[in-house]
């Protein structure tokens, strides 16, 4: 199945919506960024790693999407996203996942809140913080676990 056209299609419809009158641009962004990181991890995933890719894809579009992720690069996406899949996964409600890039000195914490059931899913609220040249910049979120173990956002 080609997935370039839906790929554009979904591209330029919700980045039509995002200018729209009363739209939050940043949240738009974030939604924008984590819909076409989907589309691609799930085209470039084959088998059981398809989920993972999807997944990962969502995590750091929604990421690249947010205005946080447009100074971090690739390095520093994966860095953040395996620090947030790490502190969801594994972390204690309240303590920070640290994760650092030495090379471009960008690093952050992901602190995960209790976890808490919506439809029989495991959930958790996370507060991501990023520095960039020295300045913190925060994102919140809410996550559940897939039953392939992947963590989606949620609302």
């Amino acid at each position: 199945m080609r997935v370039a056209p839906y790929f554009a299609v979904a591209l330029v419809s919700l980045s039509l919506a995002a200018c729209g009158p009363g739209h939050n641009k940043t949240a738009s962004g974030t939604v924008v960024g984590a819909v076409a990181g989907g589309l691609i991890g799930n085209a470039v995933g084959k088998g059981k790693g398809q989920a993972y890719a999807t997944a990962l894809g969502v995590v750091l579009g929604g990421i690249v999407g947010n205005s946080i992720g447009q100074s971090l690069d690739e390095a520093d996406r994966r860095a953040a996203q395996a620090a947030e899949y790490r502190a969801l996964e594994h972390g204690q409600s309240g303590s920070a996942t640290p994760w650092r890039n030495p090379d471009t000195g960008r690093h952050g914490t992901v602190v995960p809140g209790r976890p808490y059931t919506v439809q029989n899913q495991h959930c958790r609220n996370y507060t991501h913080t990023i520095y960039i040249d020295g300045r913190p910049e925060t994102m919140t979120g809410k996550a559940c676990r897939q039953p392939d173990g992947t963590w989606r956002s949620i609302g």
